[in-house]
């Protein structure tokens, strides 16, 4: 619990008994590599605090081609965002790519901790904030952007996960062929 503490109060700085008082909404879990947090039809029951490993969010479409959403790395947030608020089956698949811890938070909880903890209602703020504005990033990018730019952009932002994640991944997440990966990582 000691990473939870620390992740809020990048944005929210709390106190021992206010930090007792937010633990018992979070459950720890132990995922195995390959094993799925949630897959396309499954009712959303949670949104995920990464403690360690990643995470592959991806929408397959008739035809089984994986469109790659987010990788979700140490210390972020994931879910079937539309699933989880809405009460939806979910549409994407999140699935684990190393082994990795998580914190789970159920919908109920989250917003009792909102309600009752202004801190906590900040903290959620700020991070839907910036999961939106990176978003916003994203899908520009693939609009406007070069592979070449793209590539860069993505080991600029998150040089961690270019280390962890094989680059057929990669490619996908960019829009590209694994051949056209290979020539974009040999001319970096």
């Amino acid at each position: 619990m000691d990473k939870l503490r620390q992740h809020i109060e990048e944005l929210s700085p709390l106190t021992d008994a206010e930090f007792d008082l937010i633990k018992p909404y979070f459950t720890y879990r132990r995922i195995k590599k390959h094993q799925y947090l949630t897959q396309e039809g499954d009712q959303s029951v949670a949104e995920y605090l990464i403690l360690s490993g990643v995470f592959r969010m991806f929408h397959l479409d008739a035809d089984g081609k994986e469109y790659i959403v987010q990788f979700a790395g140490e210390n972020w947030w994931v879910a079937d965002y539309q699933a989880y608020f809405k009460g939806k089956l979910a549409t994407l698949h999140i699935t684990c790519m190393e082994d990795a811890e998580v914190l789970c938070l159920n919908l109920n909880g989250r917003e009792k901790l909102a309600t009752e903890f202004h801190k906590m209602e900040h903290f959620f703020r700020m991070k839907l904030t910036n999961g939106y504005v990176a978003l916003h990033r994203r899908i520009l990018s693939l609009l406007s952007s070069t592979p070449q730019q793209r590539y860069e952009e993505f080991g600029q932002l998150y040089p961690q996960l270019m280390q962890k994640i094989p680059k057929k991944y990669i490619a996908e997440y960019l829009g590209v062929s694994r051949e056209t990966l290979s020539r974009l990582y040999s001319n970096k």
